[in-house]
């Protein structure tokens, strides 16, 4: 039975490790078209047509995509697993682009300034107690 169960998790593995690779690829993909959205942005932005705030944007949706992409390549390289930091550095991204996009409300973005203070402690504490990659 022990061997039926490795040759079951050997499946999952190869499934899970050609998934990642085909979202790596869509997502190197995106990324080069992000660039591409951001040099329009700019040259919007230079020529007075686009704003400041879309042009952040871009650019903060542009290092999402870098860091999902990292995070695929340490998957590899560390052996089939996820570092814990990588998920936190997403999540403190993705809530700096929510308020750069959703900033209306003062309360709303001191509550999500909290969450990122929440995700930095908790990605001092893991960086104290648990093993670097």
């Amino acid at each position: 039975m022990d061997n039926f169960a490795k040759k079951i998790s050997n499946v999952f593995l190869w499934i899970m490790n050609i998934a990642l690779i085909v979202m790596g690829i869509i997502l190197s993909f995106s990324l080069l078209i992000e660039t591409k959205e951001i040099v329009i942005q700019t040259m919007k932005f230079l020529n007075g047509d686009g704003n400041y705030q879309s042009l952040i944007e871009e650019i903060v949706i542009f290092f999402l995509y870098f860091e999902f992409i990292a995070l695929i390549v340490k998957y590899f390289k560390n052996n089939y697993h996820f570092p814990l930091r990588y998920f936190i550095y997403i999540g403190i991204t993705a809530i700096v682009r929510l308020i750069i996009v959703e900033h209306n409300e003062p309360e709303s973005v001191l509550i999500w300034a909290g969450a990122i203070l929440l995700l930095i402690i908790s990605l001092a504490i893991a960086e104290k107690f648990i093993r670097n990659d």
